[in-house]
């Protein structure tokens, strides 16, 4: 892990001093569009089922899951089956009552609690499936299209993966730390998750942790869609949806989760920023914070 973040931030040194401006644009985009495949697929298409996927659109959400690598699909479902059964005990592979740091990424330094692999063992694995082709998808192809279309050498091709790699890692492991650890429980004050709004700009719409795991079968992992919050993994599920290859999508009737909010909530509301503009605004500002971050330093050392 170390080492992956070595080369990752060696990668963004040599990105922006010395590579084209079209690398920083498909890193970023890779890892953009990878990032549907763990929300939109792995999450909410395998692991919870709150929607059905025709075999184009699952097979299209397997290539961007493997594209992330965080994990083949079976494992990722496991594992997140696990942490929403036993959420925040020792059978959680990722326990937030052990702190920030193990809930964010410690958790993969170590090995697993006895309580997570025996409990693992009992989750109903049976509808989830695996495709083995990681290499390929994961590198190959980012790394050789910089490279064949506009010259790029192969070291800053390589580490500049590396580095939109340990990025969409760390967004995504915000949800297991950032969300269960910071933020409001207007819906069950009696779990750990949170509504945590910079988790939700980051991750592409996660950031609803509360409502999420208290109906986790909800299409949109939180109460509202996209039109009204910024969800931009909602918005990718109902664009399919309108092509006909998303269907049968799962969502909680507002008077149960006015009771649900009633009886056990923290008294709190929470919604994205009330204007529909500024939210999008701000949504923008921090999901390319790595651009614009990189164009900025980039002027200062070249």
């Amino acid at each position: 892990m170390s080492l992956l973040h070595v080369l990752g931030f060696y990668g963004w040194y040599l990105g922006i001093k010395y590579s084209n401006w079209q690398s920083f644009l498909w890193a970023y985009f890779v890892g953009f569009f990878a990032g549907f495949g763990v929300l939109c697929g792995a999450h909410r298409l395998w692991t919870h089922r709150s929607y059905q996927a025709h075999w184009s659109l699952r097979v299209l959400l397997m290539i961007l899951q493997t594209l992330s690598l965080q994990n083949d699909i079976y494992e990722w479902c496991r594992d997140h089956r696990v942490h929403h059964k036993w959420s925040e005990t020792d059978a959680d592979p990722h326990n937030s009552r052990r702190g920030f740091f193990f809930a964010h990424m410690g958790w993969l330094l170590c090995r697993k609690h006895p309580e997570v692999i025996a409990k693992g063992q009992t989750i109903d694995m049976s509808d989830v499936w695996a495709d083995p082709i990681v290499i390929l998808i994961w590198g190959v192809i980012p790394i050789t299209v910089p490279m064949y279309f506009w010259n790029e050498p192969f070291l800053r091709a390589f580490f500049g993966n590396m580095f939109r790699y340990i990025m969409s890692l760390h967004q995504a492991w915000l949800v297991n730390s950032a969300a269960h650890i910071y933020g409001n429980r207007p819906y069950d004050k009696r779990i750990e998750p949170r509504e945590n709004i910079m988790v939700q700009y980051l991750s592409g719409g996660e950031g609803y942790h509360n409502y999420h795991h208290t109906y986790p079968w909800d299409y949109s992992a939180s109460e509202y869609g996209w039109k009204d919050n910024f969800n931009i993994a909602t918005a990718f599920i109902d664009l399919f949806a309108v092509l006909g290859l998303a269907y049968d999508r799962k969502s909680v009737p507002k008077p149960v989760i006015k009771r649900r909010i009633t009886g056990t909530g923290d008294g709190s509301e929470y919604r994205s920023i009330q204007s529909k503009t500024l939210d999008r605004m701000i949504a923008i500002v921090v999901m390319t914070w790595p651009l614009w971050l990189s164009y900025t330093v980039s002027t200062f050392i070249r």
